[in-house]
């Protein structure tokens, strides 16, 4: 019975107050979220952006109450006052699907008044990578991204020069290493255009406390700086995040949260953990991944091959 009065819950327009919704099974073969609806929302004027939240690797699950740790939900909250429609899904594995983030997007099109101008994406770590992923796969849907701590997980990343992109990775992060956003830096670099790329490496600076930029005004408003409208889509270079920066407005807001256990389980496993082995003659994909009991998917996956390229002997590839 709750289940179902969460589902009617979601499908009732929502008016004078603020709303703070849990969706359960409410979009077919996608994922369960929060839903935020902005106090003063009207259904008949669409003048209000959204935000979607990608959460990293802690938040995994099926608790939908986890979402709520950090992020801009919770910086609501703390007092932060956040204009805009907020969808914040949970995945229940360590990844992201940007087709299942799309279905929640397109469900809210259909049920809710908004400007489909102004559709923001912004995560860590994990959700670094979902936020990455998707803008690289819907680059005419999303006005401004910013990714935290994070990477990518998909070969096409091309699409990522058409947006404003705020990528922050900090120099001493042990858990998702700098190189991961390097590497998506170099791939639009080989796109040719990275004009709406704003890549920030703070220094000294580790993993979790990216967390604290959720919490920072300044996030909501370079993101709202930004529109499909604009006229070639320039990015904003106005606005300046540092540690400093981030840790007073976290402050200000009375934060109490301990950022030390924020996705400290990495997103990638730490290299030590890393398995490989040495191609020998006769040796094909699908014979390796059953020695090592995994799949020649995820061996694919991991060596940035495809299941049709030929094995070199000699070769190191990664298997775990």
């Amino acid at each position: 019975m709750k289940k179902l009065i969460l589902i009617i819950l979601c499908l009732l327009p929502m008016f004078a107050s603020a709303q703070l919704i849990a969706c359960r099974d409410s979009v077919p073969d996608a994922y369960d979220f929060w839903l935020y609806v902005p106090e003063d929302y009207n259904d008949t004027i669409a003048d209000k952006p959204v935000i979607i939240f990608l959460h990293g690797r802690s938040l995994c699950g099926k608790n939908l109450a986890n979402v709520l740790r950090y992020g801009p939900i919770d910086a609501l909250k703390r007092g932060r006052e956040i204009d805009a429609f907020i969808i914040a899904p949970q995945t229940s594995i360590a990844s992201w699907k940007a087709d299942k983030v799309m279905k929640i997007y397109d469900w809210l099109k259909s049920h809710y008044c908004f400007d489909t101008n102004r559709l923001y994406v912004l995560g860590m770590s994990l959700g670094g990578y979902g936020t990455i992923n998707f803008t690289a796969t819907y680059p005419d849907q999303v006005a401004a991204a910013m990714a935290l701590c994070g990477g990518a997980s998909i070969d096409s990343l091309c699409g990522l020069t058409e947006v404003p992109l705020w990528i922050i990775h900090g120099t001493a992060d042990k858990d998702v290493p700098l190189f991961y956003s390097q590497r998506v830096v170099n791939s639009m670099i080989q796109c040719g255009d990275t004009s709406r790329l704003i890549f920030d490496k703070l220094p000294k600076e580790g993993h979790s406390h990216l967390a604290r930029a959720f919490y920072l005004q300044s996030t909501y408003d370079w993101l709202f700086e930004h529109s499909l409208t604009d006229s070639l889509r320039p990015v904003n270079r106005d606005y300046t995040i540092t540690s400093t920066i981030m840790s007073q407005a976290y402050n200000d807001l009375d934060g109490k949260y301990n950022f030390a256990v924020i996705d400290s389980k990495p997103s990638k496993p730490d290299s030590s953990s890393h398995q490989y082995y040495v191609i020998k003659k006769g040796d094909t994909l699908s014979k390796i991944a059953a020695n090592h009991h995994t799949t020649v998917s995820k061996i694919c996956q991991l060596n940035n091959i495809k299941k049709t390229d030929i094995l070199k002997i000699g070769r190191k590839i990664r298997v775990r």
